[in-house]
């Protein structure tokens, strides 16, 4: 068993055997997080060079005072628009309004708007959001509710998986489609593109599909039809 998936089941238990609020607190969960640390879905190598997301660093800069629409995009790095888009969607909610007819938004706000915007991003619909935010509240039990969301989220992460694969790949065919065809920029032939269906590099076994399509097939069209 992953270390992930033993850290989710370890807290899943302890939710389940959970007796309430007059506990004061999910103690189960918040050993079961300490004494089990899972690794990061991707090497911190491979992340060494991204930044964090403004959306992250940002909602935690955010003060108490009551955020106006114009606040609440610029705390999520996104526009008023988005903002607009989520709360008709039923994601986001203001508070009040202010007497000139403005939205009023509590703080709290940032960080779900910023993690609703991070779902949309990996790929969830407004429903599967949706359906996220309200699981907990749709189970009648601790059990049911923990148990349902463990499933939930081990299918997204599983999604997540098999997209990051298939984008690294992606990227890797890209970057040696790119890398070649820099070199083609050197080429001093005098029929270009017509001279690029003799050229040795064309015609190498294990050619990219990216630079065989976009640069070999290319090179065809561009020949009169007759």
């Amino acid at each position: 068993m992953s270390v992930d998936r033993a850290r989710d089941e370890a807290g899943s238990e302890g939710c389940a055997r959970c007796p309430g609020s007059k506990e004061g607190g999910c103690r189960e969960r918040t050993s079961a997080a300490v004494s089990l640390s899972a690794p990061p879905l991707v090497p911190v190598a491979a992340l060494s060079d991204v930044e964090p997301s403004p959306a992250l660093v940002t909602s935690t800069a955010v003060g108490a005072g009551p955020l106006t629409s114009g606040d609440l995009a610029r705390a999520c790095h996104t526009t008023v628009r988005t903002v607009r888009f989520y709360e008709e969607a039923g994601l986001v909610e203001p508070v009040t309004r202010s007497e000139g007819g403005h939205r009023v938004y509590e703080p709290a706000q940032v960080p779900r708007l910023s993690l609703i915007i991070d779902l949309r991003e990996a790929g969830l619909s407004l429903q599967d959001i949706k359906d996220l935010f309200e699981l907990k509240q749709t189970a009648k039990t601790s059990l049911e509710a923990s148990e349902r969301m463990t499933a939930v989220l081990h299918r997204r992460i599983d999604e997540m998986q098999a997209k990051i694969a298939c984008l690294r790949k992606l990227r890797d065919e890209l970057a040696q489609t790119a890398a070649m065809i820099r070199e083609c920029g050197s080429c001093d032939g005098e029929e270009f593109p017509k001279q690029c269906g003799g050229c040795d590099v064309m015609e190498q076994p294990d050619l990219p599909r990216a630079m065989r399509l976009l640069w070999g097939e290319a090179e065809r069209e561009s020949e009169p039809q007759g």
